[in-house]
């Protein structure tokens, strides 16, 4: 399957943008800035996945788009198409020659450095000449090492801008100049000059002070953290190519009878292909012809495989285990399962939440005002007669301290892997905004069926009346029920062929409308269903039964009665079965500390009986699918914050109402486009680890921001102040970036909920 990352359109007049030459969260910011003041255009860029999502009307063009951050001073492109499939090549091209890029003038200004500071660091070893000899090798670091800095704070200077890159630049720049005129002009340059290195500041003579050291060492330490961000961008975007990784490369078509090797990308729908053993399904699509069983793990985190035969739908990416299947392509391309999980997971990262746009705004504004302090700083260490030494490092310190890149990853960075690490667990979050929704979410309203039960009748109990063999009333009624197409008889006949094995042959079978069947099974007359049914030819039912089989309709579930030779020999109780996992994931929701609701249709008696099984109090039953959004409507002004869990079209509207709307992803498609998080397993437990990873997401977001924050706030007074020497503070500055994202790839450890650990639903 095509990776759907490089399609062009997300909707009618939605573009993504590439953006090339952004260094910062000021970059985004000024791009974001020219792009929304043009009429009818909305957008929102990021840096950290490099890319402007925009929306306009007809009036624009996205030449007009590209023309625009052009002017800017960066570059814009749309997205390449996809790569045919099968095409061998890198992840991605222009990063990876971007990580090359780097860690080529990484290494280099890494080997010329070195040895600058240590000779500025140890007084011992400065020889004659040494401070030409460190002007030699600190020049290349400054020129080519720092080229990037100094080009980008060109390019917004002509657009009269200043970022991060124009922090990096002047600084370096400035110790580099003061070391130029030293040597050149002032004292420094004679032989046998000495001096220490030293981490405060004092006043001496600036004439006789090189600052090679902090020229180099601060490009030296930038662009290591520039590196690391770059390459740990990568690997916080590694899930989502990952998954756009899953498809299939290739398939085999069936046409005339005769079978073709084609690339997936020229698979149509209504073509039928051919899936053997241990390949993967090219695309979703129905089986024809054919069983087996599914492994869907890689797609949507459920380990035990699924059994598929003709009729059933099959997903695109997933794992033939069995026997050969012959598929009829439903969908392809964008349409498909995988795809539309990539672009909401793109659609996630590209996006912005609330606290990242105000982490935007203060960047916009932030480099303006450090250059302003760096200013005051010089003047006020001038005034104070400390000499130009002491004002000029001071100066310096306070530009190259200030510099906001953790500011700017602080939340980019913790999307990515959040959201990238949530569609390897089958949880794809459709926007950052719902990670704030999770934070404050009290309530949850689980639809009953197909959320908290499998959607569809399963035999849950056998009642044999006195001294007859249980299996044999499941051989027989089985057989019977065999029959039927009624989805009760699929229930009891699917039960008997697992426990009894193949069914036995029928005759004279015939069908009573609405009341059950009747036929011939091994020489007995046998007849199955209501009660009605079997008093009308002459069957009683034991008095024994009775009591069972009134208790089990009490509880609102279907009771099926089989008998022959004149009595009624047991009773089948069928009903919607549990999920398995339903009521673990409720105790998991408890622990979240959210107040579980069960929503259903059906009667009081049914839905207080599954709400027992799986440990809810408040249940709201017997609600039409149209007042489904009335009651979350309804709990909402109770004050209540609402999310709501549910898998069918009749649930859309109350999964668009609740302030945080989960839907199955083995329910419609419309319920899935009206919900904030889609749980791809199907499995009420993601819907607990949906909010846990939301809410440590959020965590990590909140905790990189402070970071970011405290860091200028604390660091930009002991720079100003003289505590700090230039080159710690490029250090320190370059260290802020690599914690955030550091600390934002945590978030790659996230595991799934397990009942079993007491403190696994914390969250």
């Amino acid at each position: 399957m095509a990776p759907a990352a490089g399609r062009l359109p997300m909707a009618p007049n939605r573009i993504e943008l590439k953006i090339g030459g952004m260094t910062c969260a000021s970059c985004a910011s000024r791009i974001e800035k020219k792009l929304n003041r043009l009429d009818g255009v909305t957008a929102t860029v990021n840096y950290a996945t490099e890319k402007a999502t925009v929306t306009f009307d007809d009036t624009r063009t996205p030449d007009e788009l590209i023309a625009t951050v052009e002017k800017t001073g960066y570059t814009a492109a749309l997205p390449p198409p996809p790569r045919p499939a099968g095409e061998s090549g890198s992840e991605s091209g222009a990063p990876v020659d971007e990580l090359r890029t780097l860690r080529t003038r990484l290494l280099v200004s890494l080997v010329l450095t070195v040895p600058v500071i240590v000779l500025a660091m140890v007084p011992a070893w400065q020889f004659d000449y040494w401070q030409w000899l460190s002007l030699t090798l600190a020049a290349p670091v400054v020129a080519y090492g720092g080229l990037p800095f100094h080009r980008a704070a060109w390019i917004n200077l002509r657009h009269g801008a200043a970022t991060m890159d124009t922090l990096i630049s002047l600084g370096t720049l400035a110790a580099f100049g003061w070391s130029v005129w030293a040597l050149f002009l002032g004292t420094a340059g004679v032989p046998g000059m000495t001096h220490p290195f030293s981490l405060d500041i004092g006043p001496s003579d600036g004439a006789g002070n090189i600052y090679l050291e902090t020229a180099a060492g601060v490009t030296l330490f930038i662009l290591a953290g520039r590196y690391f961000e770059v390459r740990s961008k990568r690997r916080a975007g590694a899930a989502l190519r990952a998954l756009l990784e899953l498809g299939a490369k290739e398939v085999t078509i069936l046409r005339d009878g005769a079978e073709a090797r084609i690339p997936v990308d020229q698979l149509a729908v209504g073509d039928r292909f051919v899936v053997r053993p241990g390949e993967k399904i090219a695309t979703d699509g129905v089986v024809e012809d054919g069983s087996s069983a599914v492994d869907a793990s890689m797609l949507t985190g459920e380990s035990v495989p699924v059994e598929v035969g003709p009729g059933e739908q099959v997903v695109g990416a997933t794992v033939n285990a069995g026997g050969r299947l012959v598929v009829r392509a439903t969908r392809v391309g964008a349409e498909t399962q995988l795809a539309q999980m990539a672009t909401l997971v793109e659609r996630a990262q590209t996006g912005k939440a609330q606290v990242q746009r105000l982490a935007d705004r203060i960047s916009g504004v932030f480099v303006p005002i450090v250059i302003a302090l760096a200013v005051a700083t010089l003047g006020f260490w001038l005034g104070s007669g400390d000499g130009v030494t002491a004002a000029f490092t001071a100066a310096v310190a306070v530009l190259i301290i200030a510099c906001p890149c953790a500011l700017g990853l602080a939340t980019p960075t913790a999307l990515l892997v959040g959201t990238g690490r949530g569609a390897q667990l089958g949880i794809l979050i459709k926007g950052p905004e719902v990670l704030e929704s999770t934070r404050r979410v009290e309530t949850v309203v689980l639809d009953k069926t197909g959320t908290v039960t499998t959607g569809r009748m399963t035999l849950t109990e056998i009642l044999p009346a006195d001294g007859q063999d249980t299996d044999e009333l499941l051989r027989l009624a089985g057989a019977l029920e065999n029959a039927s197409e009624h989805p009760i008889a699929r229930a009891v006949a699917t039960a008997a062929a697992e426990r009894t094995g193949p069914h036995p042959a029928v005759d004279g079978f015939a069908n009573v409308e609405g009341l059950g069947v009747t036929g011939t099974v091994d020489g007995r007359a046998v007849t199955v269903g209501r009660a009605r049914l079997l008093a009308d030819r002459g069957l009683d039912l034991p008095a024994a039964l009775g009591p069972a089989v009134a208790e089990a309709e009490a509880a609102g579930r279907t009771v099926v009665l089989a008998g022959w030779d004149g009595q009624v020999r047991g009773a089948l109780v069928v009903a919607d079965a549990i999920k398995p996992t339903s009521r673990e994931a409720v105790a998991g929701l408890r622990r979240l500390g959210l107040t579980p609701v069960l929503l259903t249709g059906d009667n009081g008696a049914v839905a207080r009986s599954v709400a027992a099984e799986v440990g809810i109090d408040e249940v709201i039953a017997e609600v039409l699918p149209a007042d489904k959004l009335d009651v979350v409507k309804r709990l909402q002004a109770e004050g209540r914050v609402v999310a709501m869990v549910g898998d069918g079209v009749n649930d859309a509207a109350a999964l668009a109402q609740a302030d945080l709307g989960l839907a199955m992803g083995t329910g419609t498609d419309v319920a899935i486009e009206a919900a904030d998080l889609t749980l791809v397993r199907g499995d009420l437990t993601a819907a607990v680890d949906a909010i846990r990873l939301s809410r440590a997401t959020l965590r990590v977001i909140r905790g990189n921001l402070f970071w970011a924050f405290a860091y200028n706030v604390a660091a930009l007074p002991l720079a100003a102040i003289g505590m700090l020497n230039p080159m710690i503070a490029g250090a320190a500055m370059a260290f802020s970036s690599v914690f955030v994202v550091g600390n934002s790839l945590r978030l790659r450890r996230f595991t799934a909920y397990r009942p079993d650990r007491a403190g696994a639903a914390g969250g």
